[in-house]
């Protein structure tokens, strides 16, 4: 094959052996021993247990259980979860480190583990003492895996305005309704849904745990995605579906903030998984334009390459000190947490997105083979602008905080 071709799948090993990554895009920059100990130890993963393989998932839609049982092995299956039930213990920021380099092995197996994350830390901050114990242990070793069910087919953004509705008979409730685009759906162990106990609106949103295999929960045709394909994603259907009182999570009506808070946490997952994948887009690009030549010369001869690689690495580290800021502030439970975290997803998923997108454009029509890894980290990026909130609903955040006053 010519040279150029020995690229493709190198981008976790790049970043692992740090050959040829300049220091100012150095993402082990300004973090503690112990973070740089961990960023080392989820690289050396993303190197040698999901790169290898990302194109393989994608191409035959693997949901690599084995893999992420081997990831949380190393504390990743409840990074942000209390150690008494088996998580991690670590912080909201150590998180995103974790996140970030994991990403750069394969960003759609890395996604579906931060959202994963995400539901083990609802059950552990928001569950009793009974719950903790019963799902987190499970989960943060990843015998267990979780999927969040918010989103339903007539309500997207307008999240408040879910329908699936949750009946108390006694001990139980009866749900019926119907949730979109959940990833991990049917294949997953554990769904935390949020469904409507009580009148319109947040307040009488409740939050309801439940287990694969309770009668009335079935799960609809495997979604076909752009990307993302290392992870199923199927509506979760509930036809009179009995849940007992104990599986709720918090209060009735609580169900709302519960999401919400959930949410927070999951932007900057998500956006720290949109870093790893555009980190590894401009080593790719960095090593094409340095071994192919047009004209004569190495692509990395050209200015104008040299200016839009210059570019997205600045836009690369804006967007990673903009996701640790956020993450630093939800750790220290700051007033402004959520708004920050808003602002950190909708741009670190906007530029991270425009960086995969150049550095295809840098490889030509190369770019646009699957032997190429590039492609693909463009593919898995594109939806983390629409989930977790889209980059629209973020708009509206920042927007009515800086209004409200």
């Amino acid at each position: 094959a010519m040279a150029w071709r020995a690229a493709p799948r190198a981008a976790a090993r790049l970043l692992l052996g740090r050959r040829g990554i300049a220091s100012c895009i150095d993402p082990s920059i300004g973090l503690t021993e112990d973070q740089k100990e961990f960023q080392k130890v989820a690289l050396d993963f993303a190197a040698k247990e999901m790169g290898p393989y990302m194109a393989e998932w994608d191409e035959k839609e693997i949901f690599p259980v084995e893999t992420m049982r081997k990831a949380a092995q190393l504390g990743f299956g409840g990074i942000y979860v209390k150690p008494d039930v088996g998580g991690s213990g670590l912080s909201r920021l150590d998180t995103s480190i974790i996140f970030e380099a994991l990403s750069t092995g394969c960003t759609s197996t890395t996604a579906y583990m931060s959202i994963h994350n995400m539901c083990v830390w609802m059950i552990d901050t928001f569950g009793n003492e009974e719950q903790r114990r019963r799902f987190c242990p499970s989960l943060c070793s990843m015998e267990k895996f979780a999927s969040y069910c918010l989103t339903e087919p007539g309500s997207g953004s307008d999240a408040a305005s879910l329908l699936t509705s949750a009946q108390r008979k006694g001990d139980t409730y009866i749900l019926n309704g119907s949730k979109a685009f959940i990833s991990g759906g049917g294949d997953t162990d554990v769904y935390v849904v949020m469904c409507r106990t009580g009148g319109p609106g947040p307040k009488g949103i409740s939050c309801l745990v439940l287990e694969k295999g309770m009668p009335g929960l079935s799960f609809g045709k495997k979604e076909k995605k752009v990307g993302w394909n290392s992870q199923p994603t199927r509506a979760v259907i509930f036809e009179d579906c009995v849940v007992p009182v104990g599986n709720r999570l918090g209060a009735e009506g609580q169900g709302f903030s519960i999401a919400m808070q959930g949410l927070n946490g999951g932007r900057i997952n998500i956006a720290s998984c949109s870093l790893g994948a555009a980190h590894a887009s401009v080593l790719l690009a960095q090593e094409h334009l340095t071994v192919r030549k047009q004209f004569g010369e190495p692509l990395a001869s050209n200015q104008y390459l040299q200016f839009r690689l210059a570019e997205m690495a600045t836009r690369l580290v804006a967007a990673r000190l903009m996701v640790r800021n956020a993450a630093r502030a939800l750790q220290d439970g700051r007033e402004d947490a959520a708004v920050l975290c808003s602002m950190a997803k909708l741009f670190a998923t906007d530029e991270c997105f425009g960086i995969c997108n150049q550095a295809l454009q840098m490889h030509g029509g190369y770019g646009y083979l699957k032997d190429y890894a590039v492609q693909q980290f463009v593919r898995d990026i594109r939806v983390h602008q629409i989930l977790e909130g889209t980059n629209e609903v973020m708009r509206m955040i920042v927007a009515r905080n800086l209004l409200q006053g």
